[in-house]
């Protein structure tokens, strides 16, 4: 699968960020590789937790470790972070208005939302989703 992503991004660097390659939260940087996770999670009953944050966000750097501590404790579910300056159009489908803002998704639906840093109200709804 990462091999037809980077044949059509022009590459790795291009599709997903170098940092993240290695981390269990994936970063999305262009709307079109969104597109194809998005459209792949339409056919997965697998929880899906998607980070809305920004890089000026303090509350986003604040809560950054937690979630990729969640990320190694439910190996289960899909992490992915997007900037909403980066991909504004996504916060903009997925009404996001404050940062962070985390959207639960199964089947590409969203389930649930937690706006703010709250580890452990987000926790909490991962574990409620299915993210034992």
């Amino acid at each position: 699968m990462g091999g037809a992503l980077s044949s059509i991004f022009g590459g790795a660097a291009a599709s997903v960020d170098s940092s993240s390659e290695n981390s269990p939260v994936k970063s999305i940087h262009k709307s079109e590789l969104w597109k194809i996770h998005f459209n792949e999670l339409k056919n997965s009953s697998k929880l899906a937790v998607i980070d809305f944050s920004a890089s000026w966000c303090g509350p986003c750097k604040f809560i950054e470790p937690a979630i990729h501590a969640m990320a190694g404790k439910f190996p289960n579910v899909v992490f992915f972070k997007i900037d909403v300056d980066e991909l504004s159009d996504v916060a903009k489908e997925f009404e996001v208005q404050a940062m962070p803002t985390f959207v639960l998704l199964k089947e590409g639906k969203e389930i649930d939302r937690v706006i703010g840093a709250k580890k452990d109200e987000l926790e909490i709804k991962i574990k409620k989703h299915g993210g034992s």
